[in-house]
């Protein structure tokens, strides 16, 4: 009899081999550049031009902030639990090499729990979604379908199994609300940062 873990895994693998298998030439473009760090420079510069017009000078802090909510959550994925559990990539299963749609970036590197770029979009989105005041609704939105795509990409393209992308955001989740309370906390009577 299967274990829970052996049941995971399949479901995970039919999953991730379901949303990878549905591909076209359009998205195959999207994806890629969904998944491309470059790419979003233009994006990031934008957010930025809007967090100095909300918080002027304060915005220094925000930046830091954001600095190290990206770090912790790079360090964690990336440094610690990849490192450790050893999960390989889809992309680097031999069994699974004929049967994926691999994107043009690349395999990428062997191991693939939990995804990076999951748990970085997510990290940013979640301090973001605590720091920015209601009438922002609009702008945390926007990151929502940012961190969404950027995730979703990752499966799309070949690189991570779905469980690695839901393992990332909550990495990215815990960072982003752990780095977004201690800076209400540090910044709870700074005027700048209140709704």
């Amino acid at each position: 009899m299967k274990s829970f873990i052996d049941h995971l895994n399949q479901w995970d693998t039919e999953f991730f081999l379901y949303i990878n298998g549905k591909h076209n030439a359009l998205f195959d473009i999207i994806m890629y550049w969904a998944s491309d760090k470059w790419f979003w420079v233009p994006f990031y510069a934008l957010l930025l031009f809007f967090l100095i017009k909300i918080y002027k000078k304060a915005s220094v802090y925000v930046l830091l902030a954001i600095g190290i909510t990206i770090t912790l959550c790079d360090r964690i994925a990336s440094g610690l639990i990849k490192n450790t559990v050893l999960r390989l990539r889809p992309s680097h299963r031999p069994s699974l090499i004929p049967l994926i749609h691999l994107g043009k970036a690349g395999p990428g590197g062997p191991y693939g729990f939990v995804s990076s770029h999951s748990a970085n979009a997510f990290g940013l989105l979640t301090f973001l979604f605590l720091l920015l005041p209601s009438k922002y609704k609009g702008l945390k939105i926007i990151l929502l379908i940012w961190a969404l795509l950027v995730s979703y990409s990752r499966i799309y393209n070949g690189v991570h199994y779905p469980f690695d992308v839901l393992g990332g955001a909550v990495v990215g989740i815990v960072s982003g609300c752990c780095i977004g309370l201690l800076f209400q906390t540090v910044f709870k009577n700074n005027k700048s940062f209140k709704s």
